[in-house]
Order: structure tokens, then C-alpha cells, then sequence
């Protein structure tokens, strides 16, 4: 029989230039390399697998280099011994040094192989496994080891240290780990433990990450450690890193994406405050309680609710003003009017906490109004925490009257941020209120800890570092009768910046060129003004940036569910959110039906069948109360705050990691839908010959029929000569597309303006 090569691939980002390569896959003796978990198959007892057991990545990124630790254990899950030998790609512009590789302790020798004969090699193994998965790696030289042992049940350690030299973008150092190779293990990966630490001479600003919801710690100014953890989880796209350095104050970068003149194009505002001391003086703010004692928060919900109160209490700052208002059928608070924050004012108000207890109805009209009739001072940027389990049940108790009275009564731009505790909550009515008020909602499910909700919202807001912040990009010579240059921009209202929070702003811009980012705000009673300098781009030359306009597809389409929502139907809204679903592959609750594979492939392009199943389905949106409505609400908030826009092969919500998290009343399916980069393919059953057979089409290509449209349409058989052809006219990111395609399935897809059946 045939030997096939076990191969071992470590790489280092294909998707950019300014990515290294570090990490692998298998192919296995016999067999085809392990491909994404996209559903739950069976594996025959006797067929040769491997599974990625644990993956740690250290990066230390020093001043625009980057020296990379990464360790894999992989183990092999089949019956017998298989040969592997570990390989890995170039990146682009060979800025990779000091590379060694050991496998258990022991250093394996490796030679490199410049581009042509690489990609000779990856040809073969593609043909040999008649699995296109390695077409991503096409055009980049490669290194390789010696062939080495996994025997059955039996792990392997590969460490592989390198240097690469990072490069600078709109100001912004890039970094890329290719985590989403992890995706073509066997099996999900037990442990993945991602740690970065930047270090600069000058002052750390902006940190993003596009594709990873990470976490950022800054001990000083000049050091920064981003994490990343997950257990049992096939990661499905890279992780990439953006920082810049500076001096002074407020730092702001803006990244511009724009795949075609002839449309608006997309950015990315980023802006942070500086960092400064742990024994700086903080700016004084006031902070409302406002807290549900009601007959439903007995037991453990009260006591969460009191240790919340307690942690805000504790990490309040000298200077600052607070009160708390304790409400159930009545209304009570700690002091009728706000008090200073001191030591002892501190000691008196947690006394107070220690004696709630829960008891009575829900009188929300008459909390809101008595908290927010004590704000009297707008120079001072000013928060109400509002806590409620319930449906308003004392009192004006009418969803419009309570919103309309909280607006009237919030003379100072206050920002109410509520927090609904279980399913038991009007999720509306509080989406309604944070609308109103400048703030956001969140919502704690009942297995969730109220405390860790509070804990973490406050944490964001604890510093304010500008307040009632706006944002103007100004152009050249820009003439009325064009319009405005920028456009359906969000966040759309006024914000705040805080320490160690960053701002991540997203929109359309029209003109091209130079332009001046003017960002204005209030520290204290002073209005500060800051202005930065900005590029936007006439067209892109690839889609190494493609995120951006993935990001403002997904917050545009929280801003559309939330105008149906609170505004009522609209028809146009609605059908902007198919379109966006489908071009974006971003799904909801409203449009799940756009990934379920046995539709028929001229469903996708159906614009009244999507229109109609959609309006049909935002009916839900009814629900203010319960289970759905606080699920929906949820989503909706998950979209509209959205800083992350991965691609997800088989991910049901297409870039809002978050929302996988939330289960849903009706189920997402995710078989139907993979995504690369900034592309989309839909899964779809079809006949062919009379025999049934899934196809992949992308939005552009659901309504061809290739039996109808032979004449559009260019038919390719895998892995012939012409296949491979292909292959070397295409980009990057167009392979990585033709990888998903797996055996027995078609691939329908459109490149450079020709549409091509891979068969």
C-alpha cells in the first residue's frame, strides 16, 4: 500500500505579511490528515488519528521583535504507530531567525526548501490525500525534519522557538500567531494557554486584538501581558495583535479597509487614555446604587446583591460622591442626600448593606426617579448601577411611563447601566432605560454570581479619564453638496473613556486621503481637546484587513435588531439584515435559516423566501419578559459591543465568540456555514445525476445552477492539472477558501470576476 507522508506543519501566517509561521498539522500513513470537527462523525476503530493534546504559545514582543515559544503535545488516538515528520512553511518576507525544534527534549536537524520546491511538495501531498487542506501554505518555502515515531496511545512534545521581525502598519505593530491550525487536530484541543508580553521603551497605548477577546493586564506604561485561554475548544481563526507606542496623553490609530472604490469604505478608530500610576489621583465621579430587595431576590440572590454593594463600596476613591437606594414595594436609601467618600462614610454604608433583606414588590419608576433626582452636579461624570430581578409591580408600573420619567429625571447625563438578574426581568423595558440614558445593559443569568457581573462593569467604569466624548474626522476641501465623508458610525451616541479601558469605534467613510481625527471630551469641568493625523485608504490591495469591515457588519446589525426591537418594523431595517447575514455569514437568532444545509442553494439568493422567514421570525422580539426576551437582549447587546470579528469555519454566529456562549430558545444550526478571512461558504444539498450531494456556495454564486448556467461557469476536477493551475494564480486568502472544501462535496465560488465549479 501507498505510504503517505506524515507531515507535521508548523506556519506562520499566511493571511499577512507581517505574520510568522509557528505551528502545524498531520498527515498520517494510509490516511487523509484529521479535518475540522464540523459535526459529530464516528471514527472506524482501526483508522490512524492524532489529536493536538495541549498548545502553549509564549510571545515576548520587544520593540518590533517578537521571540516566539510554542509547545504542542500531540497524541497519537489510533491503534498502531504512525510516522510523522514535523514541516513547516516561510513566512513571506523570511524574517524568521534562530528557529530550533525539539521533539521530547531531543533537537531535530532541518533543511530548508526554497519556495519552488515547497510548493512541489504541498502539491504532492495534496494529490496524495486527495484533501486540499494544505492549499492555504501554496507559495512559501518550507523547513523539514526527520521522519519520527508516535506509537499508539503515546504523546509527542515539539517545541519550536524563533525570532521574527514585526512589521508596522498605520502606526500599529502586527503580530499573527496561526492558531487556527489547531482546527485540523482530530479532535478538540484540550488546553490552549496563549500569553504575550509586550515591552517598549517608549509608553504602551492602543492594544487590540481583532480576533480573540483577550485579556489585557498593564503593570506600568511601558509593559503589557495579553491573555487567551480556552479548554476543550477547536480554535478556529489566528490570533492576531495590533500595539503602537507614543508619548503623551491620548493615543488614537485608525485602520481603513476599502475592497472596492466605487463603494464607502470601512474603519477602525482606536483610542486609548494613558496609563498611569496605581498612587495616581484619580477624577472624581458619583456612583448610585440601586438595588432590588424584592420578595424574589431571597436567598442566594440577595447575598450576591450585598457582596456586589460591598465591592463597589471598597473600590470607591477619595473624593468621590455615592448613595444607595434599596427598593421594593417602598423606596429607602442609605442618606438622603449623596455623601463624600471617606473611610468612615465607607464603614457606615456597608453597616447599611449588611441589613437589607428581601421582602415586597418592585417599585423600579420610584427608584430610578428618586436616584437619579439627587445627580445635581453634570461637571462630575456621574453612574447609576440599577439591579432588578423582576417585573415592575409597584408604582407606575407602564414600560413607556417608567423610561419616559427616568429621561425627564436625568438632568446630568447620567449613565444607567442596569443589570437584569434571571429570566424573570422586562429585558425590553431595561434596554429602554440604558437607551435613554447613555448606558448599556447586562444581563446575569440565574446560575450566574451577581457580584462577578458588578464587579467586572465597575471595573471598567471605576476610572473616567474623559468624559462626554465626541469624535469628528475632518477632510480637505470637502464640498456640501457631497455629503458627509463619514457615515453610519458606532457607537453612535456620546461615551466615556476610562483607564485601562480602550475605545473601539467602527464606520463608512466616503473620501479618500488625508484627514485629521479630532476627539474632544471633559475632564473635570475642562473640555480637552486632542487631534491626530489619519490615511484612508482610496482602495485596499489585499484583505489582510478584511476584519473591519466584518467588525461594522456585526455592530450594524446589532444597531438594526435593536431599532426593530425598541422602534417596532421596519422594512427596509429588515431586509439590511438579511443582506448583511448573508454577505457576512453573521447569524441570529432571526436568520439561523440561512445555515441550514438542506436548503436548497437558490435559497440563499431568494431575497422574498429570506425576507419573509426573517420578518417571521423577528416576531419574537415581542417577547420582553422571560427566558427568550432576556436571551435576545443579551445577543443583541453581545453585537452592538462587538470588538472582535473572527472567521469561523462551522461557527454559527460568524465572529461574536461571545454569543456561542448564550444557548438559545430555538436552536443555531452550524453545520451550514464555514468562513475563512472575509469569506463566507453555505453548505447546501443538492442532486447531481440524480444522486444527493452537498455543494458549497457563496453568496455570490447560490443563484447560478450548473446545469442551467454551463455558459457562466468554469468546471474544474480536483487535483488535476488545471486545479493545481488555479491554485498558482490565486491569493492567499482565495486558498484558504478552496482548503475548506472537503471530499465528496462541490465547490461554487467566484474568483477575479469568473465563476468556478470544483468537482
Amino acid at each position: 500500500m501507498r505510504r503517505l507522508l506524515a507531515v507535521l506543519t508548523a506556519w506562520m501566517g499566511f493571511c499577512c505579511p507581517a505574520a510568522g509561521w509557528a505551528q502545524g498539522v498531520l498527515v498520517i500513513v494510509d490516511h487523509p490528515l484529521p479535518r475540522p470537527i464540523l459535526r459529530p462523525t464516528p471514527v472506524p476503530a482501526t483508522q490512524a488519528t492524532y489529536a493536538l493534546k495541549e498548545l502553549a504559545i509564549q510571545a515576548r514582543l520587544m520593540d518590533q521583535v517578537a521571540r516566539v515559544q510554542v509547545s504542542q503535545t500531540f497524541v497519537n488516538t489510533g491503534p498502531r504507530q504512525i510516522e510523522t515528520q514535523f514541516i513547516f512553511p516561510l513566512p513571506y518576507d523570511g524574517a524568521v531567525e534562530q528557529l530550533t525544534l525539539l521533539v521530547d527534549g531531543k533537537e531535530y536537524p532541518a533543511k530548508l526548501l526554497p519556495a519552488a520546491e515547497a510548493r512541489a511538495r504541498y502539491e504532492a501531498i495534496v494529490r496524495s490525500n486527495r484533501d486540499p487542506a494544505l492549499l492555504e501554505w501554496m507559495g512559501h518555502g518550507m523547513f523539514q525534519t526527520s521522519v519520527f515515531p508516535i506509537p499508539p496511545g503515546a504523546t509527542r512534545t515539539v517545541t519550536l522557538n524563533y525570532n521574527q521581525l514585526l512589521r508596522k502598519d498605520h502606526g500599529l505593530t502586527d503580530f499573527l500567531f496561526p492558531l487556527g491550525t489547531a482546527k485540523y487536530t482530530a479532535k478538540p484541543v484540550e488546553k490552549v494557554d496563549l500569553q504575550v508580553t509586550v515591552e517598549s521603551s517608549q509608553d504602551i497605548k492602543n492594544i487590540y486584538s481583532p480576533t480573540h477577546p483577550i485579556e489585557i493586564q498593564r503593570p506600568d506604561g511601558k509593559h503589557a501581558v495579553i491573555r487567551w485561554n480556552r479548554t476543550n475548544e477547536i480554535p478556529a481563526s489566528d490570533f492576531r495583535l495590533f500595539y503602537d507606542v507614543g508619548t503623551g496623553g491620548l493615543a488614537a490609530r485608525v485602520i481603513t479597509y476599502r475592497p472596492s472604490e466605487s463603494d464607502d469604505g470601512y474603519f477602525l478608530l482606536l483610542a486609548s487614555p494613558p496609563v498611569t500610576a496605581a498612587n495616581a489621583e484619580r477624577p472624581k465621579k458619583t456612583v448610585m446604587f440601586v438595588v432590588d430587595k424584592s420578595g424574589s431576590m431571597s436567598g442566594k440572590k440577595i447575598d450576591q446583591a450585598k457582596a456586589a454593594l460591598k465591592f463597589v463600596l471598597n473600590n470607591l476613591h477619595e473624593g468621590d460622591l455615592f448613595n444607595i437606594v434599596a427598593y421594593d414595594s417602598a423606596v429607602e436609601s442609605f442618606r438622603p442626600e449623596l455623601e463624600r467618600y471617606t473611610d468612615e462614610t465607607r464603614k457606615a454604608a456597608i453597616g447599611y448593606v449588611e441589613g437589607l433583606f428581601a421582602g415586597g414588590g418592585t417599585n423600579i419608576h420610584g427608584s430610578l426617579t428618586a436616584a437619579l433626582g439627587q445627580l445635581k452636579d453634570s461637571s462630575r461624570p456621574n453612574f447609576i448601577l440599577f439591579l432588578t430581578d423582576g417585573m415592575p409591580t409597584a408604582g407606575i408600573t407602564g414600560e413607556s411611563q417608567i423610561v419616559a420619567a427616568a429621561k425627564e429625571a436625568n438632568g446630568v447625563r447620567a449613565r444607567v447601566l442596569p443589570f437584569g438578574v434571571g429570566f424573570d426581568v422586562n429585558s425590553r423595558l431595561l434596554d429602554r432605560i440604558a437607551r435613554e440614558n447613555f448606558g448599556l445593559s447586562e444581563y446575569v443569568r440565574p446560575d450566574e454570581d451577581i457580584e462577578e457581573h458588578v464587579a467586572r462593569v465597575y471595573g471598567r467604569i471605576g476610572s473616567p479619564m474623559l468624559t462626554d466624548v465626541n469624535v469628528a474626522i475632518e477632510f480637505d476641501a470637502v464640498r456640501p453638496e457631497d455629503g458627509p465623508a463619514i457615515n453610519r458610525q458606532y457607537p453612535r451616541q456620546v461615551f466615556d473613556l476610562f483607564e485601562g479601558e480602550q475605545l473601539v469605534l467602527v464606520g463608512r467613510y466616503k473620501k479618500k486621503g488625508v484627514a485629521k481625527i479630532v476627539i474632544d471630551g471633559k475632564q473635570g469641568s475642562d473640555v480637552r481637546k486632542f487631534e491626530f493625523p489619519a490615511e484612508f485608504a482610496a482602495k485596499s490591495g489585499d484583505a489582510s484587513l478584511s476584519f473591519v469591515e466584518k467588525l461594522w457588519a456585526t455592530r450594524r446589525i446589532g444597531e438594526i435588531i435593536d431599532e426593530l426591537d425598541l422602534k417596532g418594523k421596519n422594512d427596509e431595517l429588515v431586509q439590511e439584515l438579511v443582506d448583511l447575514s448573508i454577505k457576512h455569514g453573521i447569524l441570529t437568532p432571526y436568520t439561523s435559516f440561512l445555515a441550514d444545509e438542506t436548503a436548497r442553494p437558490m435559497d440563499l439568493a431568494s431575497g422574498p423566501t429570506n425576507f419573509r422567514l426573517t420578518r417571521e421570525n423577528l416576531e419574537q422580539l415581542q417577547m420582553s419578559e422571560g427566558r427568550g426576551g432576556f436571551i435576545q437582549r443579551a445577543q443583541k447587546g453581545g453585537l452592538q459591543s462587538a470588538t472582535t470579528a473572527p472567521a469561523a469555519a462551522g461557527g454559527a454566529f460568524g465572529g461574536v465568540p461571545a454569543l456561542r456562549e448564550i444557548e438559545t430558545d430555538r436552536a443555531i444550526p452550524t453545520g451550514g456555514l464555514r468562513q475563512s478571512g472575509k469569506d463566507t461558504l453555505y453548505e447546501r444539498r443538492v442532486e447531481v445525476a440524480g444522486k444527493p450531494q452537498k455543494r458549497l456556495v457563496t453568496p455570490e454564486t447560490a443563484k447560478l445552477d450548473p446545469e442551467k448556467d454551463k455558459d457562466q461557469i468554469t468546471t474544474i476536477e480536483r487535483f488535476s492539472d488545471e486545479y493545481f493551475a488555479l491554485i498558482r494564480a490565486n491569493t492567499a486568502e482565495e486558498n484558504q477558501l478552496l482548503s475548506l472544501q472537503q471530499p465528496d462535496e462541490e465547490l461554487l465560488l467566484q474568483l477575479r470576476g469568473q465563476a468556478y465549479l470544483v468537482k
